[in-house]
């Protein structure tokens, strides 16, 4: 059974910072490319930065430069470390594990992490 586990969210002011954490199991974690996602009230799920499985991080353009994403394949685990953060970072954070097989794609969600940037 795959499980993704996300921690490390919470209040936050203005400008400060934070490490979420997502614990995989049950895949083979350095086959897999690890994202993370966030919906804020009311909109869509966007894209926030991934890591592929040779360690290349892709980031959105409103996280560039204040946003580290990371991997520890000998702990099944990818980071994301958040600085400078914005009000507008307020979102729940999800982890996502995927990869492209021959016979279609293996696609898993975390139950996701609540972000709340406010002073």
């Amino acid at each position: 059974q795959v499980q993704l586990v996300e921690s490390g969210g919470g209040l936050v002011q203005p400008g400060g910072s934070l490490r979420l954490s997502c614990a995989a199991s049950g895949i083979t974690f350095s086959m897999y490319a690890m994202g993370w996602y966030r919906q804020a009230p009311g909109k869509q799920r966007e894209f926030v930065s991934a890591i592929s499985s040779d360690g290349t991080p892709h980031y959105a353009d409103s996280v560039k430069c204040r946003f580290t994403i990371s991997r520890d394949n000998a702990k099944d685990t990818v980071y994301l470390q958040m600085g400078g953060l914005k009000p507008d970072d307020t979102a729940v954070y999800y982890c996502n594990a995927y990869k492209a097989f021959v016979w279609g794609d293996s696609n898993y969600w975390g139950q996701g992490t609540q972000v709340t940037v406010s002073s």
